[in-house]
């Protein structure tokens, strides 16, 4: 029984591991502001989620009153999370909002193509 729970506690901090790199991933990949904090928001709060239910389990393995409180104290960790999270990610979007970067555009042309400079001047 005690591997099986080893085992359940390894995959859940593995696929931790996953939606974290995730996370980084979309932090590095997506295009504009917003679409990077949905990933860090999402992603690392689930990732948070899954690693300290992982620890979580494995603190109960050999169960007592100090492994309990452990269990507990993790448990509340995750509460904390799921409760921050999503309040600062949606301060930072809003502050990102009042200072309005713009949203990512595939039409956004940044510069003026050189063949409109030339037929303009002459």
């Amino acid at each position: 029984m005690e591997q099986i729970i080893t085992i359940v506690c390894i995959a859940l901090n593995v696929l931790g591991l996953v939606f974290y790199t995730g996370g980084t991933v979309g932090i590095i990949r997506f295009p504009d502001f917003y679409a990077r904090l949905h990933a860090a928001g999402k992603l690392d709060s689930l990732g948070a989620l899954m690693m300290l239910a992982g620890c979580a389990i494995y603190e109960l393995q050999h169960f007592n009153l100090a492994t309990a409180l452990t269990a507990l104290k993790l448990m509340l960790i995750i509460v904390f999370v799921f409760l921050a999270s999503p309040t600062a990610t949606h301060a930072i979007v809003d502050a990102g909002l009042a200072s309005r970067y713009d949203f990512w555009s595939k039409r956004k042309v940044t510069s003026a193509p050189a063949d409109d400079l030339t037929q303009e001047e002459h």
